[in-house]
């Protein structure tokens, strides 16, 4: 219904933002990522959103990328999983970091965001780890997505580009990856190992 806001910052006091918008005063929630890349209030906005209807509330949701706005939806699909955890999954980590975290099966990554334990983290990884592939390689996505800086999220990256699924490019990396190993040298010896 609301996809989309462009007005003026009015304020921002987390979670909340305030958005004028020829008048109107738009209160919208955001994650702390939207937060941290916020301009000063009196600044001009532009904002992603996702307009929430609920039996006994309505809620308008604000976030800076698209890419966030996918991650926050796809999430809430996982069964157990609403807004508040959608948000908070945001607040922790980038969206590609939690692509990442999932697709490689990294439990204890995943727990250490608040309000999600290791029945929630499995259940996450059974459920978007097919998903989570299409969430991030979306052009939208991909347009504002930040290269990991380590060397395995750079293969993984890579290996993802190259059409290797979630699970076969983490167990690839994984085999491959040596301590002090640069990216190249993962993608290199996952490509030799993938071709046996």
């Amino acid at each position: 219904m609301i996809g989309r806001l462009q007005g003026i910052l009015v304020s921002r006091q987390p979670p909340w933002i305030l958005v004028d918008v020829g008048g109107v005063g738009y209160e919208l929630e955001a994650p702390m990522s939207t937060f941290y890349d916020l301009p000063e209030p009196g600044q001009p906005v532009t904002l992603c959103t996702h307009y929430a209807v609920k039996e006994d509330s309505v809620a308008l949701y604000g976030f800076l990328l698209e890419s966030e706005r996918a991650l926050f939806r796809a999430v809430q699909k996982v069964s157990g999983i609403g807004a508040k955890i959608a948000l908070a999954i945001l607040s922790s980590v980038s969206a590609d970091d939690f692509a990442r975290y999932v697709q490689g099966g990294d439990i204890a990554a995943l727990t250490r965001i608040p309000g999600i334990g290791k029945k929630t983290a499995e259940r996450m990884i059974v459920e978007l780890r097919d998903r989570v592939d299409g969430l991030l390689g979306t052009t939208a996505a991909s347009a504002f997505a930040v290269l990991p800086k380590d060397p395995l999220g750079e293969a993984s990256v890579a290996l993802q580009s190259l059409g290797y699924k979630p699970n076969e490019i983490a167990r690839l990396v994984k085999d491959a990856s040596a301590p002090g190993d640069s990216a190249e040298d993962i993608i290199r010896k996952a490509l030799k190992a993938a071709l046996r």
